[in-house]
C-alpha cells in the first residue's frame, strides 16, 4: 500500500467516524421541504450491506445524495399527483420480507438483525417500495416518448472511440425439438402409491413431512428447506398446484396426489395469510426405464432423418412432435431468458448462456445442420428429456457494426439518450430547488454539482 493511498484511506475512515459521531441523529440534508435524517442514511446503508450491494465511495456521501435525488423525483410526483399501486406495493413487501425469512432463518432472527419489530420492518419496506415505484413512474413519464432515428444511431456509432466500440461475443441461434419419454401407467401408479404412502405416514405420525421431503423430493432446492416454498400468491404457482394448496384449510393437513407439468406432488399446509399460502411439498417423477429411453431416442432419430431428407422441415416437426409448449409454436426457436445477458429476450445466445448439454453439441455444428438425438436435464421440469437441435445462425466474435448489430446499437443509443435526459432533468431540478446540507456533510465529492449553494 503506497503512502498516498494509506493517507486517503485514513482520511475517509476518520470522515465516516466523524459524521457518525457528531450527529447521533438529526437532519443532515434538506431538499425542498423534505428532510433527510442520519437514521435514514444508516438504514439505507444497512439494507445495501445486507443485499450485497456495493456502495462505491464513502456511504455517508453516496447514500444521502441518492436519497436527495429520489426526493427530487418524489417532489415532481407530488405535483403530478402520481401514486403507487397499493396492491403491487403490498405484494412486493411480502415477497421481500419472505426473502429475509428464508435467508436469515426466522422472524425472531430477522427482527434481531434489523433491531426492530416485523411490523416496523414491513412499514419501512412499504414506504421504500412505494417511493421506488413512484420514482420509476416519474422517470418513465420523462423518457417514454424518447426514440432514436437511424441518423442518430449512425452518429452515435461513428462518434464512439475505436477502443470503446463494444466487442460482440460469439453467438448462436438454436432451434430445439423436445420429446418427453412416454411413461407407462404402471410407473405412474407406482409413483402415486409412493406419495400416498408418504402422506399416510405423516398423517399417522410415523414420519415428519419435512424429513421425507429432504430425503426423497425431486425438487432439490425446496428439499433443502424440508420442502417449504415460503409464502406465495396463487398467481405464482401453476394452476393445479395452487388449487390443491389453497384448498387445504388446517395447518399440517396433507393434500391428495397432485399432477402438474413438473411431476407428481403431495402438499402440506403450513400457514395461510389472506391471498398467500406457505406450504411444503414432495415432488416425485415416474421412473423412466432404459427401454423407454432407447425408444424415445429412436423416435427422434427417425424424425431427424425425415428433416435431413427434406420430407419435413424442422419448424413443421416441432409443431407436430415437440412436447415443449414454450418453443413448439415458434418453430422450436429458443429464447434467451438470462436476465444478465446482453442478448436477454432475444433468440441469440452466448455459448455460456445455453444449457451445457446443448452448448457442447452446438459448438461444432454448422448453420442449418441438425444434430443427433441426445438427452439433457431440463431445469424447468426437473427431469431428463430428449432433444434434437438445429443451428439456425452462428456469429463469430467481432467488433459491433451497423450491419450485423444494428438493433443492439439502437438499444444502446436509445438508452444513452434516455439517461442523458434524466441527468439533465436532475441537474435542472437541483438549480431550482432549495437545498441545505449541514456543514459536517459538505466535504464530499458529490456526483452532481450545485448541491452546495454558493453565497
Amino acid at each position: 500500500m503506497n503512502k498516498r493511498f494509506f493517507l486517503l484511506f485514513i482520511f475517509c475512515s476518520l470522515l465516516t467516524l466523524s459524521m457518525a459521531e457528531k450527529i447521533i441523529d438529526g437532519v443532515v440534508w434538506v431538499v425542498g421541504d423534505q428532510a433527510i435524517l442520519l437514521s435514514e442514511v444508516e438504514e439505507e446503508r444497512l439494507r445495501a450491506q445486507y443485499q450485497g450491494m456495493q456502495v462505491e465511495g464513502n456511504p455517508f456521501c453516496v447514500i444521502p445524495e441518492q436519497i436527495a435525488v429520489r426526493k427530487l423525483f418524489l417532489h415532481q410526483a407530488e405535483m403530478d399527483s402520481v401514486e403507487a399501486n397499493p396492491g403491487q406495493v403490498e405484494m412486493q413487501v411480502n415477497a421481500q420480507f419472505d426473502y429475509y425469512l428464508r435467508q436469515i432463518g426466522s422472524r425472531d432472527k430477522v427482527e434481531e438483525y434489523f433491531k426492530k419489530s416485523s411490523a416496523n420492518i414491513k412499514d419501512e419496506l412499504r414506504q421504500n417500495l412505494s417511493e421506488r415505484m413512484i420514482v420509476e413512474t416519474v422517470q418513465q413519464s420523462l423518457i417514454k416518448d424518447i426514440k432514436v432515428t437511424p441518423s442518430e444511431i449512425r452518429s452515435y456509432y461513428n462518434e464512439l472511440p475505436s477502443d470503446s466500440i463494444p466487442v460482440v461475443p460469439a453467438t448462436v441461434e438454436v432451434q430445439i425439438l423436445t420429446l418427453e419419454p412416454p411413461i407407462p401407467v404402471s410407473e405412474i401408479e407406482a409413483t402415486k402409491n409412493t406419495l400416498r404412502g408418504f402422506a399416510k405416514r405423516v398423517n399417522t405420525g410415523d414420519a415428519d413431512f419435512s424429513m421425507l421431503a429432504r430425503l426423497y423430493s425431486a425438487d432439490t432446492e425446496s428439499a433443502k428447506h424440508g420442502g417449504e416454498l415460503g409464502f406465495m400468491p396463487r398467481g405464482s404457482l401453476v394452476k393445479e398446484f395452487a388449487d390443491a394448496a389453497f384448498d387445504l384449510t388446517t395447518p399440517g393437513q396433507v393434500s391428495r396426489v397432485v399432477k402438474t407439468e413438473f411431476g407428481y406432488h403431495i402438499i402440506q399446509l403450513i400457514e395461510k395469510r389472506d391471498d398467500r399460502v406457505n406450504v411444503r411439498h414432495i415432488l416425485l417423477h415416474p421412473h423412466v426405464t432404459s427401454e423407454i429411453q432407447q425408444t424415445t431416442l429412436l423416435s427422434l432419430d427417425s424424425i431427424a432423418t425425415s428433416i435431413r431428407t427434406n420430407k419435413i422441415s424442422f419448424t413443421e416437426a416441432c409443431s407436430l412432435y415437440s412436447s415443449d409448449k414454450d418453443t413448439r409454436l415458434n418453430g422450436g426457436m429458443m429464447t434467451n431468458q438470462k436476465a444478465q445477458s446482453a442478448f436477454a429476450n432475444s433468440s441469440y445466445f452466448e455459448f455460456q448462456d445455453l444449457p451445457s448439454e446443448i452448448a457442447k453439441v452446438a459448438y461444432d455444428m454448422k448453420v442449418g445442420e441438425v444434430s443427433k438425438a441426445f438427452s439433457m436435464y431440463d431445469d424447468k421440469l426437473g427431469r431428463e428429456v430428449f432433444v434434437l437441435i438445429r443451428l439456425q445462425d452462428k456469429r463469430s466474435k467481432h467488433k459491433a457494426n451497423l450491419k450485423e448489430d444494428y438493433n443492439m446499437l439502437k438499444d444502446a443509443c436509445e438508452s444513452k439518450k434516455k439517461n442523458d435526459t434524466l441527468q439533465d432533468w436532475i441537474k435542472s431540478k437541483i438549480k431550482d430547488t432549495y437545498i441545505y446540507i449541514t456543514p459536517e456533510w459538505q466535504n464530499c465529492d458529490y456526483r452532481y454539482d450545485g448541491w452546495i449553494k454558493k453565497d
